[in-house]
């Protein structure tokens, strides 16, 4: 009876049901990642280096963020395209409120991106948008307003604030502290509350979830509206590392961060996915970054590359896995 309500509500068998390419799905990512750590650390000595492993890391935090948002969102059977533009709005809206000081910072660019994935979410789960058309005027849209903003790069001269993204706590950067904390409270939110279990039913089948009595439209809303907050408080991070306000510096974070959600095991169609499997494709993608730039010789366009054969991957792998669930 619990397999049956498992795969109605789109949810992963337990454990002991998985098979092996279910395993390999989930937990193939985390091998990957260990395999390439274990031979960048053998080609290029500093890679394993204390201050290399918290530079990838602390690199990776804004993607993370980012992905935390849009896994949640492609877990309850969306996507969600506006989160680069958001970004770059971010950057800029934290640049312009920094006069004001650092809190005022930190907060207009997540008050901006929350307002941005409500109204995402009511289009969506109220006014029954796809999702895509929705999330790409997003995207067209946030970017168009940021560029008015902000034609060129605005500069932070908020010590305060530049402190956040470039400060650090008991030796290991405040960035780093703050990415680990977000995903594990994402991830209780999704495993150990009755939201996670209705965002999980609503991605595997909508209307079984309705007919339960999930509030669909709310599960939509309120996915969107995380996932606008977190791309908000992502770009306030970046403005913050970065001390200036850049309108461009969200461009592909919306493919990288559903990259990186697809690559970690979420899958496209809903349904399925982990926090820790997500966090596993933020760490890959920063890794094969480090990599690249370990070597010299390559060009940076070699990073989508790589990221794109491993999307590829994931995504043939998802698609024999429902093929293999299919009756």
């Amino acid at each position: 009876m619990s397999s049956a309500v498992s795969v109605a509500y789109g949810r992963p068998p337990l454990l002991g049901q998985k098979s092996l390419l279910e395993l390999a799905q989930t937990y193939g990512v985390m091998g990957v990642l260990l395999i390439l750590g274990v031979v960048a650390s053998l080609s290029f000595p500093s890679f394993a280096s204390p201050s290399n492993i918290s530079s990838i890391i602390t690199a990776a935090c804004f993607l993370g963020l980012i992905t935390i948002g849009q896994s949640l969102v492609v877990i309850s059977g969306g996507i969600d395209l506006s989160v680069g533009s958001m970004v770059g709005l971010g950057t800029v809206a934290a640049a312009l409120a920094s006069p004001y000081g650092w809190f005022w910072a930190l907060l207009a660019p997540v008050v901006a991106g929350t307002l941005v994935g409500f109204v995402n979410g009511l289009l969506i789960g109220k006014a029954k948008m796809a999702p895509f058309i929705v999330t790409l005027c997003g995207l067209l849209g946030l970017k168009g307003i940021a560029l008015l903003l902000a034609p060129t790069s605005i500069l932070i001269q908020n010590s305060d604030f530049s402190s956040i993204g470039n400060g650090a706590f008991l030796g290991l950067s405040n960035l780093i502290w703050l990415i680990v904390i977000a995903f594990v409270i994402a991830g209780l939110l999704l495993n150990r509350t009755s939201f996670g279990s209705n965002v999980f039913a609503v991605g595997g089948n909508e209307a079984a979830a309705r007919m339960m009595g999930t509030d669909v439209a709310k599960i939509k809303i309120a996915v969107y509206t995380i996932s606008g907050a977190l791309s908000g408080l992502a770009g306030a991070l970046l403005a913050s590392r970065l001390s200036s306000g850049v309108s461009t510096l969200g461009t592909q974070y919306e493919l990288k961060s559903i990259a990186a959600a697809v690559i970690g095991g979420v899958l496209l169609t809903g349904g399925v996915g982990t926090m820790l499997g997500a966090l596993c494709g933020v760490l890959l993608i920063g890794v094969i970054q480090n990599i690249i730039t370990q070597i010299g010789t390559l060009n940076a366009y070699y990073q989508d590359l790589v990221t794109g054969l491993f999307l590829v991957l994931a995504v043939v792998i998802q698609g024999v896995m429902s093929n293999r669930r299919s009756p």
